[in-house]
Parts: structure tokens; sequence; C-alpha cells
């Protein structure tokens, strides 16, 4: 029996640091572009290779903090994916349920970042996922999966386990390729979710609504759909919760920021890992903002992730640090 069980795709990071690019923002600030010259050459200032995907964050982060962890995912038959396995096992996350595809490569994303920023350019190879009905687990955590065309086929099974299984608790951070199926072929993993993290731009474009709306009002309209409690990140300005009865705010921790890839991996593992364990929303916010604060100081989603003594050490000296009611 394990604790969590993470679902979704895992990939290979390529990292390009620069720092001759500009970026243009609308009057509220709200709407902002990368902008690069057109066919021309940019200097990279570093490189950096690592093994990723929200998936595979999340399971990484939720065994340092204590869970016994296991990751369900669809990788090549090659290199990538050897990296990728090694990796798993490193941070003691359980291997039985990842498939190997022995006809198409690992997935691969290009990380261009930029003044602690970053613009991914994602690309999820086509998967026959087939999702093990035979796991046993306490919580599943789904994210990010694709590309659209496969992504039906695993909704589809994740919801048939979770239907033969109704004591399994269920979060869901959709990922880019999920949210373009739209409100309708999500309905029935929102209708289930116990949790649901997006972040303040996906709820606007999820529930149709334009940007700079307020986000008790996207919290509200999306609880309908059936999320115990809907979590919402809004960068800079921190992270808000609905349960149905209580609007909570927690601003970010200051901490230097070096790159932003996983932070909100970090945070989704947190928050749920803090409600695996029994804590209330309250402690699971102080959880994931520790969390994602950390691993933003470190290039890599992974490498600045959190250990749970030091997750506790943090929140021990950190008493005052806590959400408000709003």
């Amino acid at each position: 029996m394990y604790d969590i069980i993470s679902v979704g795709d895992a990939t290979i990071d390529h990292f390009f640091f620069i720092h001759d690019a500009s970026v243009v923002c609308d009057i509220n600030k709200e709407d902002c572009k990368l902008t690069i010259n057109y066919a021309d050459k940019l200097p990279v200032d570093k490189y950096l290779r690592f093994t990723a995907g929200n998936a595979m964050n999340h399971a990484i982060s939720s065994s340092l903090l204590g869970l016994k962890t296991a990751f369900y995912t669809v990788i090549g038959e090659d290199s990538a994916g050897n990296d990728i396995v090694e990796q798993l096992k490193k941070y003691n996350v359980g291997l039985e349920y990842i498939q190997k595809d022995k006809e198409n490569s690992t997935n691969v994303s290009g990380v261009v970042s930029f003044h602690g920023e970053r613009t991914i350019l994602v690309y999820h190879i086509a998967r026959k996922y087939w999702l093990p009905m035979e796991m046993k687990t306490k919580w599943l955590y789904l994210t990010s999966a694709g590309p659209q065309s496969a992504v039906p086929l695993l909704h589809g099974q994740v919801a048939s386990y979770l239907a033969k299984n109704p004591s399994v608790k269920f979060a869901f951070n959709p990922g880019t390729h999920q949210m373009h199926l739209g409100m309708e072929a999500l309905k029935p993993l929102f209708a289930r979710s116990e949790i649901l993290f997006m972040n303040k731009e996906e709820y606007e474009r999820v529930l149709g609504f334009p940007a700079g709306s307020d986000v008790k009002e996207l919290m509200t309209n999306m609880r309908e759909f059936g999320p115990l409690i809907c979590v919402l990140t809004d960068g800079p300005k921190g992270s808000y919760s609905y349960d149905g009865i209580t609007f909570r705010h927690l601003e970010i921790y200051d901490s230097p920021v070096v790159e932003r890839t996983g932070c909100g991996d970090a945070f989704g593992a947190a928050f749920t890992a803090a409600r695996v364990y029994g804590l209330s929303v309250d402690e699971a916010m102080r959880w994931g903002t520790f969390n994602s604060a950390y691993v933003i100081r470190i290039p890599g989603p992974q490498n600045g992730l959190l250990k749970k003594d030091e997750m506790l050490s943090l929140l021990k000296d950190s008493k005052d640090f806590k959400p408000r009611e709003i």
C-alpha cells in the first residue's frame, strides 16, 4: 500500500539561460510576452540538463517529504528513459508501475530561463497509456500528460480506477494538454477531486473568465464543479485556497529566485503531503509555500526540494508565517 501514486509524464529538460531578450506586458501587467529577435542567434549564458516532468517532480518531492510513493508513467526505451529510472531510484520512488514504449522516445522539453522566470517548449510523444487497475494507494495525484489526443484515454482510466477504489483520495493538477480539452471533458475529474491545483491564469482559461478576475469568484465558481479544496496560485502574490467555507491567502516566503521551474509542482506536492498526514489546510499552505520557495533557489525542478526534517524545522522556526482569512 502506497501513501500516494503520481500519474503523468516524465521528461528530460534542457535549460537555456539567456540575457538577450525583453518582456512586454499589457497595461495591467496580466498578460506578458517574452520577446526575442526573429531569425537571430541568441547567446546562451549557461546550459543544464535535468530529469523532470510535473508528475516526476511530484513523486520525488513526495518521497523526500516522507511518503511511500510510486510513479505511473510511460517512457521511451532509451538512454533518457534510463536516466529517469535512475533518478527515481535515487529518491526511493516505486518503479513497478512505469511502462516502457519500445516504439517512441522519451519526452523532452526546452526551458528558456530569463531573469529567473521560465518559458517552456514542451514536446509530448503520443502515448498509449494503460493505467494499472491493481495499484494500491491512499492518494492518487494526476498532473501533466499528453499530447492532447492521448489524454482522454488516460483520464478515462483514472476515472475508472477511482470508481473502483472509492476510498482513494484524488488530487488534480491539470497540465496544458489536459486544460485544452475544455471544461466538459474535465468535469468528471473535477467532481472527484479532493484538491484541485491551478494558477490564476489557468482558472480563468478553464472557466472562461477574463484576465484580472477576482480570485474569490474564480474559486467559488470552480468549487461548484466538485473539488472539495480549490487551491489557486498567483505568482508573486502568493497562494489562495477555498474549502467551501473559508477563503485563505498566504503570501510568498521571501527567498532568492534563481530559476522557477518546478515551483508549482513543489507547492502541490507539499500541500498534498500535509493533507496525507492529516494536517489542516492552513498548515498545508505553509508546507507548499516553503517547498516552492526553496526549489527556486537552485536551477532544476528537483534539486532544491525539501526533505521532511527540513520542512518541519522551517515550520517550527516560522510559526508567525501563516495564512489569513480573506
